[in-house]
């Protein structure tokens, strides 16, 4: 069974910078999101996501979203 893939979106107009996101990353073998200087989310290995959500479910202003990539087994 191949790995899935994960299409991670960050809007960053909406993002205040809490750092919930990237606290709360499983992603492997590192996180999906490191902090810009200005604390704001940044996807930077979205390779690494696992699909658990948890960074969109937790995030207080809904600025992350998580799909699935289609076509993918």
């Amino acid at each position: 069974m191949a790995k899935k893939s994960f299409n991670v979106v960050v809007f960053s107009k909406l993002c205040k910078a809490c750092g919930i996101c990237e606290s709360l990353c499983l992603g492997k073998p590192e996180k999906v999101f490191t902090l810009a200087p200005d604390g704001k989310a940044v996807v930077t290995h979205p390779e690494s996501c696992v699909g658990c959500r948890n960074c969109e479910l937790h995030c207080p202003d809904f600025c992350v979203e998580v799909e699935e990539k289609e076509g993918e087994a």
